[in-house]
């Protein structure tokens, strides 16, 4: 495949998992606006924008003392999350770049998938946060997510299983590794602040990767903030665990096999492997957390770096002489 088309793919996977995710979490915090403590509030969006590493446009997530402040402010943070187009991690400009990858990369995909990609992109540009604050927000980052989860849909029904198909996972699954890491850290980092833990900051995130059933059937009705860790990071049976979207990751380079580039060829392999035992061997013998998943992150960072040099960004001199 050319290099040019892989990347393409690759991307478009990314962008697709970046604004899924995102919808899942601002669902979640919109729904919280409606009943919850403002201290709550105020956790997930730290959460949040902890998590993508990004400061709000104000430059401080202080809570104010009132509620109609608290609802003011998440008006103007779901904006800058969901539809501002200076934001490149934004919802908004997520499709934009997925769909414009999908546009370029149409010979690689089916139909099929172009058609609800383009059909959601179509959507979304003619909104703005004043249509969706209105009526339901979050019903609007529920049925978006729900288009994103119709894309891998479609795609696994009707693309063919080629390199291309591989690409597009392997954005998918490192983009997932990496928000997951970047998440987790966050929430430590939030609930570190705190005198003591919250249930409810914890079965959010519980809701988010759909792990709440899981987590009663595994433990109990009692949250541990440990063992919800745990759960999202080490159960194989979990469609969004660290662990699954880190196998994936192993198994779909795997499949690409060695790249043009013979001096890094192999490189990536090894590094996805080395991540995945981490989690699978390190993480029930380690109680430093948050120190683990540090790693986790700068290795899937690094590994996004050896995928780009070893199958994107090569020089001509490093291709094997015939």
């Amino acid at each position: 495949m050319l290099a040019r088309s892989a990347q393409g793919l690759y991307w478009m996977g990314r962008y697709l998992e970046r604004a899924e995710f995102l919808c899942r979490l601002l669902r979640l915090q919109t729904e919280a606006l409606v009943d919850r403590p403002i201290r709550e509030i105020h956790f997930g969006w730290t959460r949040i924008y902890n998590g993508i590493n990004r400061q709000p446009s104000g430059g401080s997530l202080e809570p104010m003392g009132s509620d109609d402040f608290t609802l003011a402010d998440s008006y103007t943070l779901a904006d800058d999350l969901t539809f501002e187009r200076l934001n490149p991690s934004s919802v908004r400009s997520c499709f934009v770049m997925g769909r414009e990858n999908a546009r370029q990369m149409r010979h690689c995909i089916s139909g099929e998938l172009w058609t609800c990609i383009n059909l959601a992109h179509l959507k979304i540009q003619k909104l703005t946060i004043q249509d969706i604050w209105a009526a339901s927000p979050e019903s609007f980052y529920a049925e978006t997510a729900a288009e994103m989860n119709t894309f891998s849909g479609v795609a696994a029904a009707t693309m063919y299983r080629d390199e291309g198909w591989r690409f597009m996972q392997l954005g998918r699954f490192i983009e997932r590794a990496q928000l997951s890491t970047s998440l987790f850290l966050s929430q430590l980092a939030a609930a570190a602040q705190l005198s003591e833990h919250s249930d409810a900051d914890w079965t959010s995130l519980l809701r988010l990767y759909h792990a709440f059933d899981a987590y009663n059937h595994s433990y109990s009705v009692e949250v541990h903030p440990d063992k919800v860790l745990d759960l999202l990071a080490t159960d194989p049976l979990l469609p969004d665990s660290l662990c699954r979207s880190l196998d994936r990751t192993v198994s779909d380079i795997a499949s690409i096999g060695p790249g043009p580039n013979a001096k890094v060829s192999g490189a990536a392999q090894r590094l996805a492997g080395r991540t995945a035992a981490l989690i699978h061997y390190e993480w029930p013998d380690r109680e430093d957390r948050a120190e683990l998943l540090q790693r986790v992150r700068e290795y899937c960072q690094e590994l996004h770096q050896l995928v780009t040099a070893t199958y994107f960004d090569y020089s001509v001199d490093d291709l094997p002489s015939r």
